[in-house]
């Protein structure tokens, strides 16, 4: 991976590794053999000479590791996400981390709006009590009052608007990126860049090969990491799913659910599921009666395609259900039988295909027989005609649906395949892992 270079001015010379890593180990001995009074008059006159010549920021990187290496203080670590304040499979990654990390680290969590520790247990039945909440407002989209920080608004000519969150990383030992966000320079000594997908191809304000390690959350977007970035991922750790609710003691309902983020782009295909659920009634009345479609999503208020959303039902078996919390989402993965999920239908833009379909295992979880679009990480998950269906149309939605409400016994056996095919998925497998990877870079991080 390509350290930082001196293309930006935020970067100082960072360059150094080696070099900080030898006067740290140095210094660290010279703590360590019996000698304070030594090692308090050297010290400061160390630190003086090197933020002289190579910056203050460089001084202060170096005193940030000499406290962690000699055990003066726990060491920091700061989570980003721009997009928390929005329900999302790609934001529970994030917090699953901080819970995961929060006895190891100091955590902050950074976020653009405001957030709290209510929001996310509420949300995603987290307890991130032991972490501490920071709003850093971008005045950029601030001023164009919006809550969306979409990047794509950023130009040449303009200032990069998420140099604050450059600047924010510097008083941390760790920075953790979990945005895709490719704008952001970490200034901390060790950064890692959680890739969702990488939506944007390298141009301006594009740092990904400055951090320590990139993560990834399936084979599929490390594919695309590598075709649009040029650059080799370091960790994959599967999403974390954690959302069994259903024994197998009570009665399923009549119930197809799809779980996804209403995006204002449609590409979560809402709207092709409540017309392709009144095609199949008006096709398959007798085998569909009875049947509801649950949508359920999180979503801004002011949501042009929530708005379509609401105007096209126009029937009775169809139901919303809007940033509801997680004891209810719960309540419907486990009464439900079916679940559509048609992210990437349509679409020839690699960034809109699901990159991994984390609503999908929690859908198998608790025995839902998945029924998704064949295409991006959902090829890693479900086994067409084993624990569930990949399709290509509206038409194949259609047909593979009426085949499960046809046939019970199949219907059954195919839930009880993708419940335990979704084991791979769980919580307590991405809590180890994702402890095993941090505390693999803080053993570094201390011992050179």
């Amino acid at each position: 991976m390509k350290k930082a270079t001196e293309r930006v001015d935020v970067s100082g010379e960072l360059n150094r590794e080696k070099w900080l890593s030898t006067i740290s180990s140095r210094i660290k001995t010279m703590n360590d053999s019996g000698n304070p009074d030594e090692f308090k008059k050297c010290f400061p006159r160390l630190i003086r000479t090197i933020s002289k010549h190579h910056g203050l920021h460089t001084g202060l990187n170096l005193i940030k590791k000499i406290e962690v290496s000699t055990g003066l203080r726990k060491p920091t670590l700061a989570l980003y996400d721009n997009c928390l304040h929005f329900i999302g499979g790609g934001q529970k990654y994030g917090m699953t981390m901080a819970l995961a990390l929060q006895d190891i680290f100091d955590i902050t969590i950074l976020s653009n709006q405001p957030v709290n520790h209510r929001n996310i247990l509420d949300w995603y039945d987290l307890d991130l009590s032991r972490c501490t909440f920071k709003i850093i407002p971008i005045p950029f989209y601030e001023k164009l009052g919006s809550r969306h920080l979409d990047p794509a608004l950023v130009e040449s000519k303009t200032q990069n608007p998420f140099h604050l969150i450059s600047l924010e990383s510097a008083k941390y030992d760790f920075f953790l990126n979990n945005t895709m966000l490719e704008m952001v320079y970490p200034l901390s000594n060790l950064s890692v860049m959680m890739v969702h997908f990488p939506e944007r191809r390298p141009r301006y304000y594009f740092y990904p090969d400055v951090y320590t390690a990139i993560m990834y959350n399936s084979k599929y977007t490390a594919s695309w990491i590598k075709k649009k970035w040029k650059l080799e991922p370091h960790q994959h750790i599967y999403p974390p799913v954690d959302m069994e609710v259903y024994d197998g003691t009570t009665s399923k309902k009549n119930i197809i659910i799809s779980v996804a983020r209403f995006e204002e782009g449609g590409t979560k295909k809402q709207l092709e599921m409540i017309k392709s659920f009144k095609r199949m009634k008006e096709i398959y009345p007798e085998i569909a009666l009875g049947w509801r479609l649950i949508l359920v999503g999180g979503s801004n208020p002011d949501n042009p395609y929530l708005q379509s959303v609401k105007d096209s039902l126009g029937d009775d078996h169809i139901d919303l259900k809007i940033n509801i919390p997680a004891d209810e989402l719960k309540a419907l993965y486990r009464d439900s039988k079916i679940f559509w999920h048609l992210c990437g239908l349509g679409q020839n833009d690699p960034a809109k295909i699901e990159h991994f379909g984390m609503t999908i295992c929690e859908s198998m979880q608790n025995s839902l027989v998945p029924i998704v679009f064949d295409g991006g990480g959902q090829r890693e998950i479900v086994e067409h005609e084993t624990n569930g269906f990949r399709i290509k149309s509206t038409f194949q939605l259609i047909q593979y649906t009426i085949q499960l409400m046809h046939d019970p016994i199949k219907l059954n056996s195919m839930g009880n395949a993708a419940r335990l095919s979704s084991k791979a998925y769980d919580k307590v497998r991405f809590i180890k892992e994702v402890k095993a990877f941090f505390i693999s870079l803080l053993n570094q991080y201390i011992s050179d």
